[in-house]
Formats: C-alpha cells, structure tokens, sequence
C-alpha cells in the first residue's frame, strides 16, 4: 500500500442546491476517496471540518450555501486494487444494467458481489459502475442488498434523485418484492411476520441479527408462490429496511432460506445437493417507485440466475413425478 503526501492546503466547498440534504459524514465519504471511514470521523470529532466556521456533528445535514472547510488529510491508495473497466467484474456490470436514464441506473446485481468495497474487499457495484461511467459526476447507491442477495439494486445518477427515492422509503410507498426458497411447507396463514431486529456486531466485525423485543421494528409480507416435496418459494415484501430482515424473519417463522451461511439450516442445504444450488436463494425480483423526475410509476422486474433457475426445474420435475 502507497500512502501519497498530504495535501498542501485546506480544501474550501461551496455546497449547492444538488448536494444540499445529504449528511456531512456521507458527503467527506464521496470528497474523500481513499480515506478510511474512522479517519473521517476523527476530523468531525476533533472540529477540524468546519461547516460555515462552526464545528458540526456528523449527523448534520448540508444546506444549500454552506461553505464546508475540509482539512488536509492522507489519502489511502492500493494501486494492486485499483478499479479498472477493462477487469471482467466491472466488464460484467454492463450486461447486468436493466434501465438506466440521467436520473437512474437499475442493476440486476451478482450474488457474490458486493454493493461496495471494504471490509477486506476491493470491488464493490459501485466502484465497479463508477469505473464504467468515469464521466458520471454522481453515482450512490439508493439502497444496498447483502453479498449473496442477488436481483434489483437502484442507483441514483443525481443528487435530487437519491434524495427522492430515499423520501420514498422513508415513506414505505417503495416496493421490493424478493422470491426465496425455504425450508418446509410454509403456512398459508402467515402472511406477515412483524419481529423487532436487533443488530450486533461480533468482535470479527461479522453483522448478526435476531429477534429481540430490544430491537427496531421490522416487518415483512409473505405469499406462498410455489410449493415443494421439502421447500416453498416464497415472495418476501419487506415494509421495513433492516439488516439481513428477510433472512431472519424467515426463521423467525421456522423456515430459513436455503444455503444461507448465517441463519440456514445445513441439513435442508443438504436436501438440495442434486439441484446444483450452491449460493444463497434470495432474489430480489422485482421493484415499483415512482420515478424522481417524471412522476411516472415503474416496474422493474430482475430475472434469477441460471443457478437459481436450474434448482427450481429440478424440484418441479420431482413434484410432477411424484
């Protein structure tokens, strides 16, 4: 790893009207490529960023006209992980874009990849797209999906668009719907599981979640799509946004989703050896909204993978034999 010099003398920006509304950490995040997270943090802390010649909590959020003094800082650079848009990865990302116009880019995201790098990964989508749209001045990801989730991951192109998509989920007028394959007969009756998740983070820095009346209100809607001999594909439809919720409320209700390495059940796993399926079966399939600039409510639909698609042909042709 080469660290480069610092820089020479404090930086002075303008906020406008297109970067106004954004926190003050995230926005030092997207000035400050390189930078570690905790170091930014470290400069808030200490008031060394001065927002308008006052110090300012990380929480702030930017106003259009403020003048933010960014200090000098040294800039991480790992030249071995540099993003580049001839690797195949980022190559890759083109074929996986469903919709994309000045405000939007639509993903159908990999499982296996990351929405972005860090914790020891140095490709994430977004420095991936960012690599592929070098002219774009603004890329962020409107929401995130886990490593291993694959299907509709919504980037925003413009600031006045991230800003209304988040509005959106903040009003719970934005649907996701994902298919998931879980273990046993899942019961027409439950159409809803409502547990409050709580978060913990493992000396290992690995994210655990699970139910606990401590935690933060979360729900997800269930309908049954298709029944098995041992699995159901179900629709899960969170109406909250937490960390890995479907993954738990699913076994919250006893059916966890297959090969999940966190909260699945090894045996079930064992169950679908001859499927082929060796990746968490989680998609996010399908999202509706309401587009930030025209008004107009879309539908974006994500096809599985051949992997996730291969295991469903297989337990179809053992539910007609038998």
């Amino acid at each position: 790893m080469k660290t480069s010099q610092p820089t020479l003398s404090v930086q002075t920006v303008t906020i406008t009207a297109d970067t106004a509304g954004q926190r003050i950490d995230n926005f030092l995040r997207t000035m400050l490529k390189g930078v570690p997270k905790s170091m930014i943090y470290r400069v808030l802390r200490k008031g060394e960023v001065r927002v308008n010649k006052k110090r300012i909590k990380p929480e702030y959020k930017l106003e259009d006209g403020d003048i933010i003094r960014i200090p000098p800082v040294r800039v991480a650079e790992r030249e071995e992980s540099a993003v580049s848009a001839k690797l195949d990865k980022v190559a890759a990302l083109e074929h996986c874009i469903l919709y994309e116009d000045d405000h939007l880019l639509i993903l159908n995201k990999p499982s296996g990849t990351a929405v972005h790098g860090g914790s020891g990964l140095s490709f994430g989508v977004i420095e991936g797209l960012r690599a592929l749209r070098p002219d774009a001045k603004f890329l962020e990801l409107v929401h995130r999906l886990d490593r291993e989730t694959s299907g509709v991951l919504l980037v925003a192109k413009k600031r006045s668009a991230l800003r209304s998509l988040h509005e959106q989920l903040r009003l719970k007028t934005m649907q996701k719907d994902y298919l998931a394959l879980v273990r046993g007969q899942w019961q027409s009756h439950c159409k809803a599981v409502q547990a409050p998740l709580l978060k913990n983070v493992l000396q290992s820095g690995e994210r655990i979640v699970r139910v606990d009346a401590q935690g933060k209100p979360s729900e997800t809607r269930f309908k049954v799509e298709e029944r098995f001999e041992f699995a159901t594909l179900v629709k899960a439809s969170p109406v909250t946004g937490r960390t890995h919720q479907i993954r738990v409320h699913t076994l919250h209700a006893g059916h966890p989703i297959a090969f999940d390495d966190r909260y699945g059940d090894r045996d079930f796993d064992a169950q679908l050896a001859d499927t082929g399926l060796n990746r968490l079966f989680l998609h996010a399939a399908a999202i509706r909204f309401e587009h930030p600039a025209s008004g107009e409510t879309l539908r974006i639909d994500a096809p599985m993978d051949k992997n996730l698609m291969r295991c469903l042909t297989v337990l179809r042709a053992k539910k007609s034999i038998s």
